[in-house]
């Protein structure tokens, strides 16, 4: 399955709510099971991100839709990545001339 990276800010109504960071996160997850998607990590972090997490999801879609419905909520902003295994860069490495 494809892998993403997302990096996330919480929004001020985000922070004002941080106590409820890990329940939030919890959702998050579930809601991520429930579209064929898996959380392989989820990190808090100090510094220009406040969480990043590593996703697999079954395509691209499916990626677009989680970030937007997570995004709705209103507690985060999210920067989301295609990320790429070690086989799957060299598979693209091949292509080259």
């Amino acid at each position: 399955m494809p892998l993403y990276v997302a990096l996330t800010r919480w929004t001020d109504q985000g922070l004002r709510n941080v106590k409820d960071t890990v329940k939030r996160t919890d959702a998050v997850i579930a809601a991520a099971e429930r579209m064929d998607c898996q959380v392989l990590d989820l990190l808090w972090t100090f510094g220009a991100y406040d969480i990043v997490s590593i996703i697999e999801a079954p395509t691209e879609d499916v990626a677009g839709t989680l970030t937007l419905a997570t995004a709705m909520q209103g507690n985060v902003r999210t920067h989301t990545m295609r990320a790429y295994r070690r086989d799957e860069m060299e598979r693209i490495l091949r292509g080259l001339p």
